[in-house]
């Protein structure tokens, strides 16, 4: 799933229920063209994480992995390098 622009508390719903409603195996979430990424965001992503515990991959832009390693979230197994 490709995500674009910014993810914010007016977004991130969307962007979560969309990937729910995926029938997948494995999750990839294309955020490399994200620019802005709160809390909410920060939020759906940890539920993703949750529900694919061994199948999330993310794929951040340098502004969603400078975000997530602020909020202690840059070592997951699921994010790939920006």
């Amino acid at each position: 799933m490709v995500v674009t622009g910014e993810v914010d508390m007016a977004t991130a719903d969307t962007m979560l229920q969309t990937a729910l409603r995926e029938p997948a195996a494995h999750v990839t979430l294309d955020l490399r063209g994200v620019t802005f990424f709160d809390s909410a965001a920060i939020h759906a992503l940890v539920r993703l994480a949750q529900r694919f515990p061994d199948t999330l991959t993310v794929l951040p832009s340098r502004q969603v992995h400078r975000v997530l390693e602020i909020s202690g979230l840059g070592e997951q197994g699921w994010l790939r390098p920006a």
